[in-house]
């Protein structure tokens, strides 16, 4: 009786340890995906990614409250040290340099190492540094200089990889909901910053108090860290948990990016919210402050601790106008981007574009009517508040996930080296440079950063540019970035990916039918001739010819 050899068996041995492998060319980059034809469990189950995206939200918090805490008291600081604005915008500027110069490195890092391990360190790093710069002296400015640079050393290694390690646990939908959450915090941090910072200042009478709040909290985000927060396979949502193991170089990495239109235009907008969002959060309580000087609403600061009232009410502002504006952010991308394709970057333009107006009536109605230039600022923070969710889904859909890492660092670094890295010491050197005419003015000490908040509306107008041209090239970039990650289990999601695999799965399965055919001939052939041949022999015949 002849040997009888089933199709489906004859396929399990024939088929490869790797299944179907396709590979897309885009630019000077080629990359070979690998996936899986079972479709197991996902390595991490959805109740623990949850739970991993709330420590992330949480570490978050304390990132941008810690960030914003100086902010809160700079009153108090320019007091303490006797400095002026130029030198008092120096330390934001030299915690974003510090940021920036070692981005670039955990993002290299953060594609090719253990992500956990790099957040592990740079947090552990941040706790020590912000801690220690609550013990300075009014002698040693530079220590606190120093330490605000080392805080952002350790902050840096966070705020690259936390959006990557989201993007990797969650895909479609539920990626821009989580990463709408995570961003959501950046907002409320921040106004938590201004009313953490001024109310423990106001009720210790000593602000350096306020910046030993985040660390004591930063040790609990540490703990929840290392046990709830894993380290998924890179791509592991795209392909239900198989990660993309063939890494790339740095060099290759950042030639992949640059030429990725979508990317590049995108990190200009993103320059020019930085830049923006950077001077108003910094300067704002202090402008505010100045003006109620000039309306006799209050007295010159002449001994700490000073008046903190528009720390609190700023901050307040800021937390309502995150939560509002992430949320509709959000939810008019969901609602337009299935119907617009290019939606993303177009309401991200709208809100840059929509936010100047009010912020140049922000501006020139200080002077005269408090309450209504606080309307001004909510409508101006509400309207850049719509990019926040936007931003990172944006890059996580354009560029693979081998790179997002590196992607992110990038962005990172073009964002705050060009943009909040220089908007708060540029205004404060402006605002000097004015004053200077009538240093003992505190109607000129107002109208000094006043005019120096002139330089912001434009680089609104330049970000909603920058926004709109983004719009153009998105679709294209969204679409080959899809093909080089086939995407499985999302509705509507594999795109052109799932036309070539599905070629290929035919072409293989006719190629295996037509060699169990040849080889029945040929055992048909041996035994009649008395010599029949074992099928082992003609599998591996057929296998080192055909490694596919």
């Amino acid at each position: 009786m002849e040997p009888r050899i089933s199709v489906s068996s004859f396929k399990e041995v024939v088929s490869p340890r790797r299944s179907l492998s396709a590979s897309f060319r885009y630019g000077s980059f080629v990359n070979s995906v690998h996936t899986s034809e079972r479709s197991g469990p996902p390595l991490v189950s959805p109740a623990r990614g949850y739970v991993a995206v709330s420590v992330l939200c949480y570490i978050n918090l304390l990132n941008y409250m810690e960030r914003y805490t100086l902010a809160g008291v700079l009153l108090n600081i320019q007091k303490f040290f006797d400095i002026s604005d130029s030198t008092a915008g120096l330390l934001q500027t030299v915690f974003i340099v510090s940021f920036l110069l070692v981005a670039p490195l955990f993002g290299y890092l953060g594609d090719r190492c253990n992500r956990k391990y790099i957040m592990m360190g740079g947090l552990i790093v941040w706790l020590i540094t912000a801690l220690s710069s609550s013990f300075v002296t009014e002698h040693l400015f530079w220590f606190l200089v120093l330490m605000r640079a080392l805080v952002g050393i350790g902050e840096a290694s966070y705020s690259t990889i936390a959006p990557t390690i989201i993007g990797d646990l969650f895909s479609g939908t539920k990626r821009s909901l989580m990463i709408s959450a995570f961003y959501i915090f950046i907002p409320v941090g921040s106004g938590m910053g201004y009313i953490s910072g001024a109310s423990i200042a106001s009720v210790t009478g000593d602000w350096r108090w306020a910046l030993r709040v985040t660390p004591v909290l930063g040790l609990i985000g540490l703990l929840l860290l290392i046990f709830l927060v894993p380290n998924p396979p890179r791509g592991a949502a795209e392909n239900q948990g198989q990660a993309n193991t063939e890494p790339s170089s740095y060099k290759e990495d950042v030639k992949y990016l640059l030429k990725n239109k979508s990317f590049v235009w995108s990190t200009l907008g993103v320059t020019a919210l930085a830049f923006l969002a950077g001077a108003l959060a910094f300067w704002t309580p202090t402008l505010l402050f100045r003006a109620r000087v000039v309306q006799g609403e209050l007295q010159p600061c002449t001994e700490e601790p000073c008046n903190s009232s528009d720390s609190y009410i700023f901050g307040a502002v800021t937390v309502v106008t995150g939560i509002l504006g992430v949320c509709i952010g959000a939810g008019l991308s969901r609602c337009f981007l299935d119907k617009v394709e290019y939606a993303d970057p177009v309401i991200c333009a709208v809100g840059l574009l929509g936010s100047v107006p009010f912020l140049f009536a922000a501006i020139f109605t200080a002077s005269a009517n408090i309450p209504a230039t606080y309307v001004c600022i909510f409508i101006t923070e509400l309207m850049l508040s719509l990019c926040w969710p936007i931003l990172a889904d944006i890059l996580l859909y354009v560029v693979v996930p081998t790179r997002r890492a590196s992607a992110e660092a990038l962005q990172i670094t073009v964002g705050h080296l060009l943009g909040d890295a220089g908007s708060p010491y540029l205004l404060g050197v402006i605002s000097d440079s004015i004053g200077k005419s009538n240093p003992v003015s505190s109607e000129w000490s107002f109208l000094s950063l006043k005019y120096s908040f002139l330089l912001c509306p434009f680089a609104g107008v330049l970000g909603g540019v920058f926004f709109l041209i983004t719009a153009v090239y998105i679709t294209k970039d969204k679409q080959a970035a899809q093909q080089l990650v086939p995407v499985k289990g999302e509705t509507g999601a594999p795109g052109n990916n799932q036309h070539v695999m599905k070629e290929s799965s035919r072409s293989s399965l006719w190629e295996v039918k037509m060699h169990c055919s040849l080889i029945k001939l040929r055992q048909r052939h041996d035994i009649i001739r008395g010599s029949p041949h074992r099928p082992q022999s003609l599998l591996r015949t057929f296998t080192s010819h055909n490694p596919e």
